[in-house]
């Protein structure tokens, strides 16, 4: 497939869909298996958004491997690849696919799948921030998180050592980048689905 950015990629990270182990922050207003059904439904409007326009190659970094029957459905669906996730903890995770991507690929970003909000024109324009010239790209959440990161070049010293799933998270990664000297691009704030309030105003879309 011709893609606008033939020398990047997209990693997309996801949990393997298995009742009580995703979106349990959703319960228990819903079900484990209905949270597990909505963090597919999620899944598979992320996927839909990385293809809406021929950006780049993209990539699922399936946990805890690609075996599950969703993951190989994903990829009859779609033009990606499957990849096992590799760490103790989502900083490693995170990480290590960075650094094997940057192995493959000048320019990597790194997203969830779980965030309605962010368009594919926010895609292609983090992809453009790391074309011209900047170091990292980061779309920071309304929560004090972020929903996505890019990197020109492996950045262990924003994964090491961080406490994750808190409202700190973008403030000590932006100060993070800061203190290593990174150019650092931010896109417009962001929200995503961590409870059920998120999924009533996803649902109403």
């Amino acid at each position: 497939m011709q893609t606008l950015f033939p020398d990047s990629v997209l990693l997309i990270f996801c949990k393997a869909p298995i009742p009580g182990q995703v979106k349990t922050r959703l319960q228990p207003a819903l079900s484990a298996e209905q949270a597990a059904a909505a963090h597919r439904q999620l899944t598979y409007m992320t996927l839909d958004r990385a293809f809406q326009q021929p950006l780049c190659a993209v990539e699922l970094h399936c946990a805890p491997d690609t075996g599950h029957d969703f993951f190989q459905d994903c990829a009859r669906r779609y033009p990606l690849t499957l990849k096992m996730q590799h760490g103790a903890d989502l900083g490693e995770r995170m990480h290590r696919a960075f650094a094997d991507a940057l192995g493959r690929y000048r320019h990597v970003l790194l997203m969830g799948c779980d965030c309605p909000s962010l368009s594919d024109d926010d895609l292609h324009w983090a992809l453009t921030a790391l074309h011209e010239g900047h170091d990292a790209v980061i779309a920071p959440a309304d929560d004090g998180g972020y929903v996505m990161i890019g990197l020109n070049e492996p950045q262990p010293k924003l994964f090491s050592d961080m406490s994750w799933s808190h409202d700190q998270v973008m403030t000590i990664t932006r100060s993070r980048a800061k203190d290593i000297g990174l150019n650092l691009c931010e896109l417009d704030s962001q929200w995503d689905v961590d409870i059920y309030l998120d999924w009533l105003r996803y649902s109403a879309m």
